[in-house]
């Protein structure tokens, strides 16, 4: 039987040194956002010149795509431990919140305003593919009509690729985009401190919202 290759000291090396820029980008991004990202700059809090800073990442687009690709990972495998764990889609609700509030900057560059000049490569749509495949299937779970119901119920019966291959009904389709877009609308707001000095608690406005789409 093979033995798994051990990677060797420049390697581990290499993955460190990748890591420690990765954190001072998020450091960048929590002062400035991510359209002030400036790998000089990170190679200068580091102690590196410019030029040694790109043996380990191209360029900023680089690096702000493994940021988004370890922020979409990290989003996907936290609602699949929790549906693994038999959460329902009111635990997944939680999930996901939990997962923005531990890091609102994380959250902020996948569902944030766009990095002016940057184009996501296409695995970055797999990954982000992966969290709604957990919540079509807690949404499947769920009772619902098996006939097509109202005009977007129509138009998602012939619009399903964002869902890959499952075969679910339109109605399902729809309760899993309406659960998705009103949460992270809620959660977009709570974060973006739009309901600071309202004078309502964010939590109980996350829990009617989670409520009114859950239904009796």
């Amino acid at each position: 039987m093979p033995q798994a290759r051990t990677s060797t000291p420049r390697e581990r090396y290499r993955t460190q040194v990748r890591a420690e820029i990765k954190e001072h980008a998020w450091e960048q991004i929590a002062t400035a956002g991510a359209s002030a990202l400036s790998l000089n700059a990170i190679a200068k809090r580091m102690g590196m010149s410019g030029p040694a800073l790109y043996r380990y990442f191209d360029g900023r687009d680089e690096l702000i795509t493994e940021l988004i690709r370890d922020a979409y990972r990290g989003q996907a495998d936290t609602l699949r431990a929790a549906a693994g764990a038999g959460a329902d889609l009111a635990g997944l609700a939680h999930a996901l919140r939990a997962w923005a509030l531990a890091d609102p900057q994380r959250y902020f560059l996948v569902f944030g305003t766009p990095v002016p000049g940057y184009h996501a490569p296409d695995d970055i749509t797999e990954i982000a593919a992966e969290t709604m495949a957990v919540i079509l299937d807690a949404c499947a779970a769920r009772p619902s009509s098996d006939g097509v119901d109202g005009a977007f119920d129509a138009h998602l019966d012939t619009h399903r690729r964002w869902a890959g291959e499952r075969p679910v009904p339109a109605p399902v389709l729809h309760r899993a985009l309406s659960f998705w877009s009103r949460l992270h609308g809620v959660l977009s707001l709570e974060l973006a401190g739009q309901f600071t000095g309202m004078g309502f608690d964010p939590a109980l406005l996350f829990e009617a919202e989670l409520k009114d789409l859950l239904g009796p």
